[in-house]
This record gives structure tokens, C-alpha cells and sequence, in this order.
């Protein structure tokens, strides 16, 4: 259905997945694209790039869409739902009437609205009473405003999102002032920088990221490390045995997946087994966002033809949130890593071609679409193709996700 998106999660107070905001390149600002394909032009895009379905992006979880008013007065497509989608309206396109008017048409299809722009203070309050979330710009922190303004807005029975939440403090601060969810990438920084030792807990775990980084594979030692570990154990069979994976032979043990699988393919496993383990307490969404950068930077570098023994590219993407993962400064944290240098150099902003590999990543999750088609003139990769590869990303990690989590996915509330 989908060739060029992106999306952003909303986590709730637990840090977990309430939903993703769908950010639409082929659309105006971000906007549900509206387009006059016949079924043709249709065919042709899905054979030639990696679509995705709305559950695919969105994971089973619900999709705050942006949609023009023109797109809502016409009707929605039959493939979005009130189950699946929220409609999300900007308050500062609209006079109050034809706001009013546009939300008592939504609420009619049976969709919930989540209404952004919205500025705090606001005098009128009659479309309050038709919208189920408001969305509320936090960037300028002023958190005494933010703090009285909430009192008001929960008289009106709406729930709060708090949008460009970056840190960990800025999450706390708008837990405690009310706030119900919050979107930004605060889930991705450290909570606190220690400079500390890795807990001797994690030392196997590093032991296995060395075996994933270097050239040479010790199959006695990594076999061992694992036979002796029966939570790796069981996690490496889930990882290897996942459909997305493997969709021929039941794999029983380490040996036997090197000999289907080959040495470069187990390396990868390998780190992220180490990886998954070492995530703790952390939000998931932590890991999946690891998983996507992973798998989108490996497929990058294999048009880019770099070699993949170490698997370079597919490690910067998976260590790229260690930091926040272990909560060390990630140039400190590297020096304790066995990642070969380059590697090392990428994690920590140095200029190679790992880095740019990175900083395209983090473009598609921002939905920087000016920044995509800057680094793939720069790459030499068409830009259409980046996005079909990272809609790949993103069906892998979800794959990769569902051996993670016995819960995943999860259905809608």
C-alpha cells in the first residue's frame, strides 16, 4: 500500500508502544497522501518497491494520520478504520467554525481525533468537546505555562500528548505535570551518564559482540558461551527459527545454524543476541528502533558492495542506541566494546562512510525527506530505492521483534 513513510512512535507512561505517527513523502507536509493512481501506476510501484501495509508499519499498534480536509470530506479508504487510525487535524488551519464543523464530520465516521498546533491558553474551547487527545508542542519548556494549562485541558476530558519530548528529564517533568503520552526520542538517550565498569553480568555478552566484530570465527568458544547460557540458548533458536529468518529447516544449535546459515549470518545473530540481553529494563521500542537501523544500514551497504566480514554496517545500526541501552557516554562505552575501528569511529560521530550510513537512517525516522535525497545523491543510490529498502527494515525488525517478545504483536485496545 505504502512506498515512502515513516513513522514515529507514541510511548505511554510505561515507555511502551500506544501508537506511531505515519509521516507521508508523497505528501504534502507530512499529509495522508492524496493521489489519482490508476491500477497500473499501482501495480508498478508495488512490484518495484517494498510496500507496506498499515499493520506493517504500525505494528499492530493504532496510526496517527494527518489528513487534509478535502481527503476526509471525500471519504477514507476502506483500508483504514477507527480501529486502526487516528485522524490527527491541525488547530491552526482552521477558523473555529470549519474546525468544529470538520471534527463533527470525522467523530460522524467514527474515528478519534488527536488535535495538534493547538495553542495553549486558547480561549475557544468548543471543538475541545468533539476531539479525544490534544497534542501539545513542549519544545519552548516552559513548564509552568505547560503545568496550568493541563488543569484546564483535563476539565475537558481530552487526553495529553506531549510531542518533541527529547530527554529523559523532559519525560519525567511531563509525566508528573499530567501528560498521558509522549513522542520524541527521549526513550533513546542514556538516563543517566555513569563512566562506571559494565556489570560483570554483561561480560559474556561483550565476549559475544567481539565474535561478531572480528574477521575470525571461534566456533568452540562462542558454542561454548552459549551451551552454558540457557536463556541465550533458547533466544538464539527463537531469533534463528522466526519466519521472517528461516522458513525451511528447524534449526537445533549454533553448529547447525553456521552450516545453514553461514558465518557472516550467525555474526549478526550473535550481536544482536548480545544486544537483546543487555537491554534489561529498557523500552522495546529501544531495541526495535536498534533492529530497523541494523537491517536498513546492512542493506545499504550492500549496494554500496563494503564487504561484509565483520558485518560493519548492520553493527553501527544495531550499537548505534547502546549508550542509552548500558546509560554510558558512547564514546567511553566503545573503548570497552570489541567493535573494530571503524565501527568505533561511526558510533561516535567521526565522518566515514558507516556514519553517513547513520545519519540516512535517522533521516528516514525523522521523516527528513530533504536530508534522504541529500545523502542518496551523496551515496549515489536512487532515493526511491533508500525508501524501499528501509520499508524492508522495517518488515525485518518486526520479524526479528515478534522472537523477542513472547507478546508481539499485540492487539489494538
Amino acid at each position: 500500500m505504502f512506498a515512502f513513510v515513516a513513522r514515529q512512535p507514541i510511548l505511554d507512561k510505561e515507555k511502551s508502544v500506544f501508537a506511531y505517527e505515519l509521516l507521508f513523502r508523497d505528501g504534502k507536509n507530512n499529509y495522508y497522501p492524496h493521489l489519482e493512481r490508476d491500477e497500473s501506476t499501482n501495480e508498478l510501484i508495488a512490484k518495484r518497491y517494498q510496500t507496506l501495509d498499515l499493520d506493517d508499519i504500525s505494528c499492530n499498534k493504532k496510526s496517527f494520520i494527518n489528513f487534509q480536509s478535502e481527503t476526509l470530506l471525500n471519504g477514507l479508504p476502506s483500508s483504514l478504520t477507527p480501529e486502526n487510525v487516528v485522524v490527527e487535524l491541525a488547530a491552526n488551519s482552521h477558523d473555529t467554525d470549519s474546525l468544529q464543523s470538520l471534527c463533527k464530520h470525522v467523530k460522524n465516521l467514527g474515528y478519534k481525533i488527536a488535535l495538534y498546533g493547538y495553542q495553549l491558553g486558547d480561549k475557544s474551547h468548543a471543538h475541545l468537546n468533539l476531539v479525544d487527545m490534544v497534542k501539545v508542542n513542549t519544545h519552548q519548556g516552559d513548564y509552568d505555562k505547560l503545568s496550568s494549562n493541563v488543569a484546564q485541558l483535563r476539565d475537558k476530558n481530552v487526553q495529553l500528548i506531549a510531542d518533541n519530548v527529547e530527554t529523559q528529564d523532559s519525560f519525567n517533568i511531563y509525566k508528573d505535570i499530567g501528560f498521558d503520552y509522549f513522542q520524541g526520542y527521549f526513550f533513546a538517550r542514556p538516563e543517566s551518564v555513569s563512566q562506571g565498569h559494565l556489570p560483570t553480568s554483561k561480560l559474556t555478552l561483550v565476549e559475544l559482540m567481539g565474535a561478531s566484530s572480528s574477521e575470525s570465527f571461534d566456533i568452540e568458544s562462542i558454542n561454548s558461551v552459549v551451551e552454558h547460557d540457557v536463556g541465550l540458548s533458547y533466544m538464539l533458536l527463537r531469533f534463528i527459527n522466526n519466519p521472517m529468518i528461516n522458513k525451511r529447516y528447524k534449526i537445533t544449535s549454533l553448529r547447525h545454524a553456521l552450516n545453514y546459515m553461514g558465518e557472516v549470518e550467525i555474526k549478526k545473530f550473535i550481536a544482536l543476541l548480545a544486544l537483546t540481553n543487555l537491554s534489561d529494563d529498557k523500552p522495546t521500542e529501544l531495541i526495535h528502533l536498534s533492529l530497523v537501523r541494523a537491517k536498513f544500514c546492512d542493506l545499504v551497504g550492500i549496494e554500496k558492495n563494503i564487504g561484509s566480514n565483520p558485518p560493519t554496517a548492520f553493527l553501527v545500526g544495531l550499537f548505534s542506541l547502546i549508550d542509552a541501552l548500558l546509560d554510558q557516554d558512547m564514546k567511553s562505552l566503545v573503548n570497552k566494546l570489541p567493535l573494530v575501528d571503524e565501527v568505533k569511529e561511526a558510533l561516535c560521530g567521526n565522518q566515514n562512510d558507516l556514519s553517513l550510513y547513520l545519519l540516512l537512517v535517522k533521516a528516514f525516522e525523522s521523516g527528513n525527506w530533504l536530508k534522504v535525497i541529500r545523502i542518496s545523491k551523496i551515496l549515489e543510490i536512487d532515493q526511491k530505492l533508500l525508501h524501499s529498502l528501509f520499508n524492508e527494515a522495517i518488515l525485518w525488525g518486526n520479524g526479528v521483534r515478534s522472537s523477542i517478545s513472547p507478546h508481539f504483536p499485540a492487539s489494538k485496545p
